[in-house]
Protein backbone atom coordinates (compact mmCIF):
# COMPACT_ATOMS: atom_id res chain seq x y z
CA UNK A 1 0.00 0.00 0.00
CA UNK A 2 1.84 3.01 -0.89
CA UNK A 3 1.44 6.75 0.80
CA UNK A 4 -1.44 7.85 -1.19
CA UNK A 5 -3.73 5.13 -0.66
CA UNK A 6 -2.88 5.35 3.05
CA UNK A 7 -3.74 9.18 3.18
CA UNK A 8 -7.21 8.45 1.53
CA UNK A 9 -8.01 5.23 3.61
CA UNK A 10 -7.52 7.33 6.60
CA UNK A 11 -9.67 10.70 5.13
CA UNK A 12 -12.03 8.11 4.14
CA UNK A 13 -12.41 7.14 7.69
CA UNK A 14 -12.36 10.55 9.31
CA UNK A 15 -14.76 11.98 7.71
CA UNK A 16 -17.25 8.88 8.64
CA UNK A 17 -16.15 9.48 12.06
CA UNK A 18 -16.90 13.92 11.85
CA UNK A 19 -19.93 13.43 9.91
CA UNK A 20 -21.58 10.08 12.44
CA UNK A 21 -22.36 7.93 9.07
CA UNK A 22 -21.58 4.32 8.58
CA UNK A 23 -18.81 3.25 5.62
CA UNK A 24 -18.49 -0.31 4.50
CA UNK A 25 -15.38 -1.72 6.09
CA UNK A 26 -12.21 -1.45 4.25
CA UNK A 27 -11.91 -5.57 3.52
CA UNK A 28 -15.37 -5.59 2.13
CA UNK A 29 -13.69 -4.86 -1.97
CA UNK A 30 -11.36 -3.12 -2.71
CA UNK A 31 -8.80 -4.03 0.08
CA UNK A 32 -9.30 -7.89 0.87
CA UNK A 33 -6.13 -8.57 1.90
CA UNK A 34 -5.66 -5.87 4.42
CA UNK A 35 -2.64 -6.51 6.86
CA UNK A 36 -2.25 -5.25 10.50
CA UNK A 37 1.03 -3.58 9.74
CA UNK A 38 -0.93 -1.80 6.73
CA UNK A 39 -3.69 -1.07 8.95
CA UNK A 40 -1.37 0.71 11.52
CA UNK A 41 -0.41 3.01 9.15
CA UNK A 42 -3.79 4.13 8.42
CA UNK A 43 -4.59 4.60 12.07
CA UNK A 44 -1.64 7.06 12.24
CA UNK A 45 -2.14 8.86 9.15
CA UNK A 46 -5.54 9.17 10.58
CA UNK A 47 -4.18 10.79 14.19
CA UNK A 48 -1.76 12.97 12.61
CA UNK A 49 -5.42 14.45 10.55
CA UNK A 50 -6.54 15.32 13.83
CA UNK A 51 -3.07 16.45 15.26
CA UNK A 52 -2.50 18.67 12.58
CA UNK A 53 -6.32 20.39 12.81
CA UNK A 54 -5.60 20.74 16.61
CA UNK A 55 -7.04 17.92 18.72
CA UNK A 56 -4.21 16.44 20.90
CA UNK A 57 -3.99 12.66 22.50
CA UNK A 58 -5.62 12.34 26.05
CA UNK A 59 -3.86 8.72 26.30
CA UNK A 60 -3.87 4.99 24.54
CA UNK A 61 -6.29 2.54 25.30
CA UNK A 62 -6.48 -1.22 24.63
CA UNK A 63 -8.82 -3.58 22.66
CA UNK A 64 -9.67 -6.94 21.80
CA UNK A 65 -7.88 -7.71 25.40
CA UNK A 66 -10.10 -10.90 26.62
CA UNK A 67 -8.94 -14.36 25.71
CA UNK A 68 -12.23 -15.52 23.60
CA UNK A 69 -12.34 -12.06 21.54
CA UNK A 70 -8.81 -13.00 20.55
CA UNK A 71 -9.66 -16.44 19.89
CA UNK A 72 -12.53 -15.19 17.87
CA UNK A 73 -10.68 -12.79 15.55
CA UNK A 74 -7.83 -15.53 15.19
CA UNK A 75 -4.73 -13.61 16.62
CA UNK A 76 -2.97 -13.66 19.65
CA UNK A 77 -1.93 -10.19 20.36
CA UNK A 78 -4.63 -6.90 21.36
CA UNK A 79 -4.69 -4.23 19.66
CA UNK A 80 -4.21 -0.44 20.51
CA UNK A 81 -5.68 2.89 19.64
CA UNK A 82 -5.48 6.48 21.23
CA UNK A 83 -8.20 8.91 22.70
CA UNK A 84 -8.18 12.31 22.06
CA UNK A 85 -9.67 14.92 24.12
CA UNK A 86 -12.14 15.98 21.58
CA UNK A 87 -13.31 12.67 23.04
CA UNK A 88 -13.44 12.90 26.56
CA UNK A 89 -16.48 13.09 28.57
CA UNK A 90 -16.78 14.87 32.13
CA UNK A 91 -17.87 12.24 34.87
CA UNK A 92 -21.20 13.18 35.79
CA UNK A 93 -21.99 14.64 32.31
CA UNK A 94 -24.67 14.41 29.22
CA UNK A 95 -23.69 13.35 26.11
CA UNK A 96 -26.34 14.08 22.77
CA UNK A 97 -26.83 10.16 20.71
CA UNK A 98 -26.58 12.85 17.70
CA UNK A 99 -22.72 12.82 17.62
CA UNK A 100 -22.41 8.81 17.53
CA UNK A 101 -23.33 6.73 14.58
CA UNK A 102 -24.60 3.06 17.25
CA UNK A 103 -22.53 4.22 20.18
CA UNK A 104 -21.91 1.06 22.91
CA UNK A 105 -20.16 0.90 26.35
CA UNK A 106 -17.66 -0.79 27.90
CA UNK A 107 -16.64 -0.73 31.74
CA UNK A 108 -12.80 -0.16 32.12
CA UNK A 109 -9.34 0.30 34.53
CA UNK A 110 -7.87 3.05 33.81
CA UNK A 111 -3.96 3.36 34.26
CA UNK A 112 -1.87 6.52 35.23
CA UNK A 113 2.19 5.86 35.34
CA UNK A 114 4.45 7.66 37.36
CA UNK A 115 7.43 6.43 35.31
CA UNK A 116 7.17 5.77 31.18
CA UNK A 117 7.34 2.15 30.02
CA UNK A 118 9.91 0.96 27.19
CA UNK A 119 9.20 -2.95 25.70
CA UNK A 120 10.29 -5.47 24.78
CA UNK A 121 9.95 -7.92 27.33
CA UNK A 122 7.61 -5.61 29.55
CA UNK A 123 6.15 -7.67 32.26
CA UNK A 124 2.81 -7.11 34.72
CA UNK A 125 5.05 -6.71 37.85
CA UNK A 126 6.93 -4.44 35.74
CA UNK A 127 3.71 -2.39 35.16
CA UNK A 128 2.81 -2.46 38.39
CA UNK A 129 5.80 -0.95 39.88
CA UNK A 130 5.78 1.58 37.49
CA UNK A 131 1.91 2.80 37.97
CA UNK A 132 1.10 5.62 40.14
CA UNK A 133 -2.45 5.22 40.51
CA UNK A 134 -5.56 3.54 38.32
CA UNK A 135 -9.39 4.25 38.12
CA UNK A 136 -12.38 3.27 36.87
CA UNK A 137 -13.57 4.36 33.53
CA UNK A 138 -16.58 4.00 30.68
CA UNK A 139 -15.00 4.05 27.02
CA UNK A 140 -17.45 4.39 24.45
CA UNK A 141 -16.77 2.55 21.29
CA UNK A 142 -18.56 3.60 17.97
CA UNK A 143 -17.32 1.68 15.28
CA UNK A 144 -17.70 3.67 11.47
CA UNK A 145 -18.35 0.43 10.29
CA UNK A 146 -22.08 -0.99 9.21
CA UNK A 147 -23.28 -2.63 12.04
CA UNK A 148 -20.23 -3.08 13.79
CA UNK A 149 -18.79 -5.41 11.17
CA UNK A 150 -15.31 -5.66 10.95
CA UNK A 151 -11.77 -7.29 10.60
CA UNK A 152 -9.10 -6.89 12.73
CA UNK A 153 -7.31 -4.82 10.45
CA UNK A 154 -10.65 -2.70 9.90
CA UNK A 155 -10.99 -1.83 13.65
CA UNK A 156 -6.90 -1.04 13.64
CA UNK A 157 -7.62 1.13 11.10
CA UNK A 158 -10.12 2.86 12.58
CA UNK A 159 -8.75 3.70 16.12
CA UNK A 160 -9.96 0.41 17.70
CA UNK A 161 -13.83 2.06 17.10
CA UNK A 162 -12.47 5.07 19.77
CA UNK A 163 -15.36 7.61 20.24
CA UNK A 164 -15.03 8.71 24.03
CA UNK A 165 -14.37 8.10 27.98
CA UNK A 166 -15.24 8.94 30.77
CA UNK A 167 -13.00 8.89 33.57
CA UNK A 168 -13.74 8.47 37.00
CA UNK A 169 -12.09 10.38 39.77
CA UNK A 170 -11.51 7.89 42.48
CA UNK A 171 -7.79 7.21 42.30
CA UNK A 172 -5.95 4.24 44.12
CA UNK A 173 -2.73 2.69 44.42
CA UNK A 174 -2.34 -0.32 41.86
CA UNK A 175 -0.74 -2.14 45.10
CA UNK A 176 -3.22 -1.72 47.07
CA UNK A 177 -5.38 -3.83 45.43
CA UNK A 178 -6.34 -6.95 43.73
CA UNK A 179 -7.01 -5.72 39.94
CA UNK A 180 -7.53 -9.37 38.92
CA UNK A 181 -10.38 -10.31 40.99
CA UNK A 182 -12.26 -6.84 41.64
CA UNK A 183 -14.99 -6.92 40.40
CA UNK A 184 -17.46 -4.39 38.27
CA UNK A 185 -20.77 -4.30 37.09
CA UNK A 186 -22.76 -2.05 34.48
CA UNK A 187 -26.16 -0.36 34.96
CA UNK A 188 -28.73 1.20 32.77
CA UNK A 189 -31.71 3.10 34.45
CA UNK A 190 -30.81 1.21 37.48
CA UNK A 191 -30.83 -2.35 35.68
CA UNK A 192 -27.89 -4.31 36.12
CA UNK A 193 -26.80 -5.00 32.77
CA UNK A 194 -23.29 -6.70 32.58
CA UNK A 195 -21.36 -7.33 35.13
CA UNK A 196 -17.49 -8.91 34.69
CA UNK A 197 -13.78 -8.93 36.48
CA UNK A 198 -10.42 -7.44 36.32
CA UNK A 199 -9.07 -10.76 35.34
CA UNK A 200 -11.36 -10.76 31.66
CA UNK A 201 -8.49 -7.95 30.48
CA UNK A 202 -6.07 -10.67 29.81
CA UNK A 203 -5.56 -12.52 33.08
CA UNK A 204 -4.98 -9.10 34.57
CA UNK A 205 -5.22 -5.49 33.16
CA UNK A 206 -1.37 -4.77 34.14
CA UNK A 207 -0.76 -7.26 31.16
CA UNK A 208 -2.83 -5.51 28.85
CA UNK A 209 -0.68 -2.08 29.46
CA UNK A 210 2.35 -4.80 29.39
CA UNK A 211 1.25 -5.61 25.76
CA UNK A 212 0.81 -1.71 24.61
CA UNK A 213 4.16 -1.23 26.07
CA UNK A 214 5.79 -4.66 23.88
CA UNK A 215 3.98 -3.46 20.59
CA UNK A 216 5.36 0.04 20.59
CA UNK A 217 8.36 -0.81 21.05
CA UNK A 218 8.58 -2.74 18.09
CA UNK A 219 8.38 1.29 16.96
CA UNK A 220 10.97 2.71 19.14
CA UNK A 221 8.18 4.43 20.92
CA UNK A 222 7.30 3.75 25.08
CA UNK A 223 4.41 4.42 26.95
CA UNK A 224 4.24 7.81 28.34
CA UNK A 225 4.04 8.56 31.96
CA UNK A 226 1.02 11.33 33.09
CA UNK A 227 -1.39 10.07 31.01
CA UNK A 228 -4.47 8.11 31.02
CA UNK A 229 -4.46 4.67 29.65
CA UNK A 230 -8.02 2.51 29.31
CA UNK A 231 -6.51 -0.90 30.01
CA UNK A 232 -10.14 -3.13 27.89
CA UNK A 233 -13.13 -4.09 28.29
CA UNK A 234 -14.24 -5.98 31.80
CA UNK A 235 -17.72 -6.96 30.15
CA UNK A 236 -19.12 -7.43 27.10
CA UNK A 237 -20.23 -3.70 25.19
CA UNK A 238 -23.19 -2.70 25.59
CA UNK A 239 -25.52 -0.10 23.24
CA UNK A 240 -27.38 3.04 24.57
CA UNK A 241 -30.09 4.81 23.77
CA UNK A 242 -31.76 8.87 24.00
CA UNK A 243 -32.75 9.12 28.15
CA UNK A 244 -30.17 6.42 29.55
CA UNK A 245 -28.37 6.80 32.37
CA UNK A 246 -25.53 4.83 32.81
CA UNK A 247 -23.11 4.07 35.74
CA UNK A 248 -20.81 1.31 36.14
CA UNK A 249 -19.90 0.42 40.05
CA UNK A 250 -16.35 -1.14 41.00
CA UNK A 251 -17.29 -1.24 44.52
CA UNK A 252 -15.50 0.15 47.55
CA UNK A 253 -12.02 0.02 46.43
CA UNK A 254 -12.51 1.87 43.34
CA UNK A 255 -15.74 3.72 43.73
CA UNK A 256 -18.23 4.21 40.33
CA UNK A 257 -18.15 5.95 37.18
CA UNK A 258 -21.52 7.51 35.47
CA UNK A 259 -22.77 9.54 32.80
CA UNK A 260 -26.18 10.58 30.94
CA UNK A 261 -27.58 10.36 27.42
CA UNK A 262 -30.01 13.32 26.61
CA UNK A 263 -33.48 12.32 25.52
Amino acid sequence: MNPQQVSELAAYILQAQDEKYEIRKLTAEKYPDLTIDEAYLIQEQLMKMRLARGDAILGPKMGLTSYAKLKQMHVTDPIYGYIFKSMHVPEGSTIMLTNYIHPKVEPEIGFILKNELKGPNMTKEQVLEATEYVFPAIEIIDSRFENFDFTMPDVIADNTSASGAVMGTTMRKATSLDLETIGVYLTINGKVKTIGAGAAVLGHPAEAIAALANMLAEKGEVVEAGQPILSGGLTAATTIAKGDHIAVYFGENLGSVEFFVAN
